[in-house]
């Protein structure tokens, strides 16, 4: 190895090093008390780790290494039990410093990508001790639960289920692996917002319940602000914009599940999804500026990780599938139309897994069929919604939405015509 490798190595752990221990040296200064390892220390331990890997290398052992692991281990185990002594408990530094001297071997083996994500996570985890401990605060017993459930389910029986397709040509599209799969997908990224909404707390802004509650169900923030508008009939166009920031998120949402499973239907539904979502993004421009307000809003949502809500919608899913193929064998392009309409009537996430599935390579839904079908799925999930905001909102609430509702429907399906 030459000399500017070498140097690259050792200044690539040193940087791991220097960024770790500013952390820790911002961290003691804020808590007003002695770490046994900062600024200066952790770049010293990353180096160590890199100089015990090169010397491993050329005497061609590990135990080099070895003796440095156990060394700096018992160095950590004297300032743990001085710490202990002072009642201060905790490894959280002592663990810091061990990855550290990791990195730096890492470093030395040139695994600088792993290296500086490793050095990033440390950080970052140092950084966040108030936030997590609120979050850990903020979740349930029955959240807790259900994710361990999940987790349990997803992990063991995923692995087992049969990747292979059931069901009579040319309706064989129930493939357990892939439905359950798209189960724990689609569920991910609710329990996203989920979390999100856990860790920002109860009290939140209006704005920001619907921007994080789109991620988890737009339809809770349309039905739970819908409700609130009649009992506070002057919060209509701070409950109207957080309604149609929910909406314009749910557009974004469809558009990056679908850019997952098949960037080729995305690449065809990018620009009516964009177009929707930037009318409504306008829109709430518009709603924001007729009336400001500082006050908060609390939508009850139940964790997405729940087993039976996770079953039903893998059975809607499947079903979904069925019916889209069916409709496509017996009634042509229409018949896809005809099924998205309803699909979308009931739930947009299962249609648009759906025709995302059911396009790949154009095999049994062409491309710009499904692109219009999940258009029209959108608009019609978007009308249902509308749909509560009449029957259940105030009448200042439905005199602020209707416009946005209106623009955003026909701008969807304008420019997916367009382009399709």
């Amino acid at each position: 190895m030459d000399e500017a490798g070498l140097f690259l190595r050792f200044g690539s752990a040193l940087a791991i090093g220097l960024l770790v221990g500013l952390q820790r040296e911002h961290d003691q200064g804020e808590r007003r008390e002695k770490l046994f390892a900062g600024v200066r220390t952790f770049p010293l331990l990353a180096l160590a780790g890199a100089g015990a890997a090169l010397i491993s290398d050329l005497v061609v052992s590990p135990w080099p290494l070895v003796a440095m692991l156990l060394g700096v281990c018992g160095l950590i185990a004297i300032a743990y039990q001085a710490n202990t002594r002072l009642g201060r408990l905790g490894l959280t530094t002592e663990m810091a410093a061990v990855l550290t001297l990791l990195a730096g071997v890492l470093c030395y083996h040139a695994h600088y990508e792993l290296a500086a994500a490793l050095a990033v996570a440390i950080t970052w985890l140092l950084s966040l001790k108030v936030e997590m401990h609120g979050l850990a605060a903020r979740i349930t017993r029955q959240d807790l639960f259900a994710v361990l459930k999940f987790a349990v389910i997803t992990l063991i029986i995923l692995p087992v289920l049969p990747n292979v397709n059931y069901g009579p040509k040319p309706l064989d599209v129930l493939n357990p692996y892939r439905i359950w799969l798209m189960v724990v997908f689609i569920s991910g990224i609710s329990f996203l917002g989920y979390v999100l909404i856990k860790a920002l707390g109860p009290r939140r802004g209006i704005g920001l319940s619907g921007l994080l509650g789109g991620l988890v169900s737009s339809t809770a923030v349309t039905l739970s602000f819908s409700q609130r508008s009649r009992d506070q009939a002057g919060l209509a166009y701070p409950l109207a914009l957080a309604i149609t920031v929910s909406w314009t998120t749910m557009f974004l949402r469809v558009l990056a599940v679908v850019a997952v499973l098949n960037p080729a239907l995305a690449d065809l539904l990018w620009l009516p999804m964009l177009a929707s979502a930037a009318v409504g993004l306008a829109y709430c421009g518009y709603l924001y500026a007729r009336q400001r307000t500082d006050e908060t809003g609390d939508v009850e949502f139940s964790n997405p990780f729940e087993l039976r809500p996770a079953l039903q919608f893998g059975a809607l899913y499947a079903v979904i599938l069925v019916v889209s193929k069916g409709a496509q064998v017996s009634l042509g392009e229409a018949g896809v139309y005809l099924s998205s309409l309803a699909a979308g009537l009931v739930d947009l996430n299962a249609i648009s897994l759906s025709m995302a599935e059911l396009s790949v390579g154009g095999a049994v839904v062409s491309l710009g069929a499904a692109a219009r079908a999940l258009m029209l799925a959108a608009i019609a999930n978007t009308a249902v919604k509308g749909g509560i905001v009449l029957s259940m909102g105030s009448r200042g609430l439905r005199r602020a939405l209707w416009p946005g509702l209106l623009l955003m429907a026909v701008t969807g399906i304008s420019v997916v015509l367009m382009v399709t």
